[in-house]
């Protein structure tokens, strides 16, 4: 019989292990190794053109062939990001490890919160479904706050034991998944038949397509996934730079790691505060949130730590707090049977935008 407590809590647990890391102040570890924050910019570039090609078929994969198998590829593609990454001589295999470490990420997105939706749901329980995303973000900011506070302790081992203790990580992850149980919310029998008869290559050809046509003609979903992935990856890619700018401001490496965690615990607040605000009209939450990422840049150019660190706090507060009451919002717009590949639709959306965004952030940052 299923179990949705447990279902939940190894859920939880996965969560945990994918973002704790050793090597998660990856921008950290590379500009000490020698890279330009124009060459890291480009780095990220890639990992995004790979999740603009894989972030919707893994949604459809998922779909059709089930959520837990998903996410066991993701584990997958972790480790060899990691280990790929560990034997990196120069920059050319830095970007080999792009392509895989941004499959982990695509597999895993629609996947997992799919899983955890229709396991509610399967429930009755659904309503529950927003207090989850928010447990997880703050999951996500503890775990990589923790990934950061190890940045003087990556730096001290070098970035070859680091990365491999990396993969060590990832293969517990994956035996953590292979404990998740595959839900389903039933479906007819002609939406099986058509299912069972779906050829995988030209419908993923047909999804590309079709993912464009939805974001034209489906105007309230398609806003809001565009609005916040827009914010998302500003705040990201703040929170990025500001691993080489505070060390530029003159952080050492013992209190670099305390300064990210500062910033991570920044959305934890805002995860807390969203749920206290249900009753604030999305417009209102948008524009306030906006506000706090972009006086997060403001704070940043100031060149002085505490303010720089200040600043990334505010914004990842008030990027958790919109990431959430937006996938509360979309998820009840999406059918089950497509949910993760809508949610990965969304996904989708902030790949194109950070292709755009990630090569002139490492000219911006550099620069000013």
């Amino acid at each position: 019989m299923f179990n949705l407590k447990k279902q939940i809590k190894t859920l939880y647990v996965t969560g945990v292990l994918s973002n704790l890391s050793v090597t998660g102040a990856w921008v950290t570890i590379l500009s000490a190794r020698g890279f330009s924050l124009v060459q890291i910019g480009f780095a990220e570039t890639i990992f995004h053109i790979t999740s603009l090609i894989c972030e919707i078929p893994s949604g459809l994969l998922a779909d059709i062939y089930g959520r837990k198998k998903m996410l066991i590829v993701s584990n997958i593609m972790a480790i060899l990001g990691d280990l790929i990454m560990a034997f990196s001589g120069g920059f050319a295999m830095v970007c080999m490890s792009m392509p895989f470490h941004a499959m982990n990420y695509n597999f895993a997105s629609g996947s997992n919160d799919a899983l955890a939706y229709d396991s509610m749901k399967s429930c009755g329980q659904e309503s529950g479904y927003e207090k989850y995303i928010s447990n997880q973000s703050i999951i996500y900011r503890l775990a990589t706050g923790a990934s950061t506070l190890c940045a003087g302790l990556a730096l001290w081992m070098g970035y070859r034991p680091a990365y491999l203790l990396s993969a060590v990580m990832g293969l517990l992850t994956l035996f953590f998944t292979c404990r998740l149980t595959e839900v389903r919310i039933e479906e007819d029998s002609e939406e099986k038949k058509e299912k069972e008869q779906i050829r995988i290559l030209p419908e993923m050809l047909k999804y590309f397509k079709d993912s464009i046509h939805f974001l034209c003609t489906s105007g309230k979903a398609s806003a809001l996934m565009f609005l916040n992935s827009f914010v998302g990856a500003v705040d990201i890619l703040l929170l990025f730079f500001l691993q080489s700018k505070l060390r530029t401001a003159g952080i050492s490496n013992l209190f670099l790691g305390v300064a990210l965690l500062t910033m991570e615990l920044g959305g934890i607040v805002g995860a807390r505060l969203i749920l206290k605000a249900k009753k604030m009209k999305y417009v209102s939450v948008f524009l306030l949130c906006s506000a706090g990422v972009f006086l997060g840049i403001l704070l940043e150019h100031t060149a002085v730590i505490v303010i720089m660190v200040l600043g990334g706090f505010i914004s990842a507060m008030a990027d958790d707090a919109i990431q959430i009451r937006t996938d509360a919002k979309l998820q009840d717009m999406f059918p089950s049977e497509q949910r993760a590949t809508l949610v990965s639709i969304s996904s989708f959306t902030f790949s194109v935008i950070m292709i755009v965004l990630s090569p002139l952030a490492g000219y911006f940052f550099t620069v000013w």
